[in-house]
């Protein structure tokens, strides 16, 4: 009920402008997302205390953040579909795309007036770093030495800071104190880094009906992710030089497999999937203070 209010928020407020605009935000299909971020936001609120209007404003907030970072990474990686349907910057071209971005962006900002400067400042922070740790990623492509610490650090901020802020805004929201606050910050830092690995791995062995995603979007962009990491670490020199050949260049089907063939071989899959857990792991552990608060997360350690 509490996320249907979301949607029914940020469906009222993006509904709230001139014609043009709102064929453009039909045409993203903007709100259809998993509304994993306004999750957190609520729940994090649920563990503190209650969910207010306030909590469901927020929850709309990075519900938009999100959908403008994806509006923006579309046409850096000159995406043409996500959640199987053609993405707005294909069909209506990039500027469109990305001035449709800036406009969410300046409807959270106006959204945020009343959540009070803490929030606020959360929000602001979140949204920085994500873009910051795009632009690092950006800034490593091609880069074939990128270590694993350095790519933990780069999608605790493309991908995780959103989770972190999220979490971190419900907790402030339901009034918690600065322990609890930091508790569930990191808990949404930790589930973010592990989302975005998963994320990373179905990029080399989704299926593109089920993920909505083309697959090997990341190699064609020169993303170096970890699987790819490990297999570079871990791997023979004749084969290191095979993988960069093939990462360095655009290929076809059958390079593709064979680098696939490699990452099995030296478990690079296996060792990806490990360290996500891993990171789950480490999320519910940060919880370990609260579970007076949340009785079931004692049963969701492995």
């Amino acid at each position: 009920d509490d996320l249907a209010m979301v949607k029914s928020l940020i469906g009222r407020d993006l509904s709230d402008c001139s014609e043009p605009v709102l064929g453009l935000v039909t045409c993203a299909n903007t709100g259809q997302g998993k509304m994993i971020r306004p999750g957190l936001v609520l729940l994090s609120g649920l563990a503190c205390g209650a969910v207010t209007e306030k909590h469901i404003r927020a929850a709309a907030i990075f519900e938009m953040i999100h959908n403008a970072t994806l509006l923006h990474d579309d046409v850096v990686d000159e995406g043409e579909s996500r959640r199987g349907v053609p993405t707005l910057n294909s069909i209506c071209g990039n500027e469109s795309a990305v001035l449709l971005g800036d406009f969410l962006l300046g409807k959270v900002i106006r959204m945020c007036v009343g959540l009070g400067d803490r929030v606020s400042e959360i929000i602001a922070l979140a949204s920085m770093r994500t873009c910051e740790g795009e632009l690092r990623q950006i800034s490593q492509r091609g880069n074939w030495s990128l270590s694993e610490p350095e790519y933990v650090e780069i999608i605790a901020g493309k991908t995780a800071a959103l989770f972190e802020g999220a979490c971190a805004s419900g907790a402030v929201l339901a009034g918690a104190d600065k322990s609890t606050v930091q508790a569930l910050a990191s808990y949404g830092r930790n589930v973010g880094i592990a989302f975005q690995i998963t994320d990373d791995l179905l990029d080399l062995v989704g299926e593109q009906d089920k993920t909505g995603k083309p697959v090997g979007n990341d190699l064609d962009r020169d993303k170096l992710t970890l699987p790819l990491i490990h297999l570079l670490k871990t791997t023979g020199e004749a084969d290191k030089q095979k993988a960069k050949q093939i990462l360095s260049y655009k290929n076809g089907d059958a390079e593709r497999i064979e680098l696939l063939e490699k990452l099995n071989y030296c478990k690079s899959i296996e060792y990806s999937r490990r360290r996500a857990e891993e990171f789950v792991n480490g999320g519910i552990s940060a919880l370990a203070g609260m579970e007076a608060t949340i009785p079931l997360i004692s049963t969701w350690k492995r």
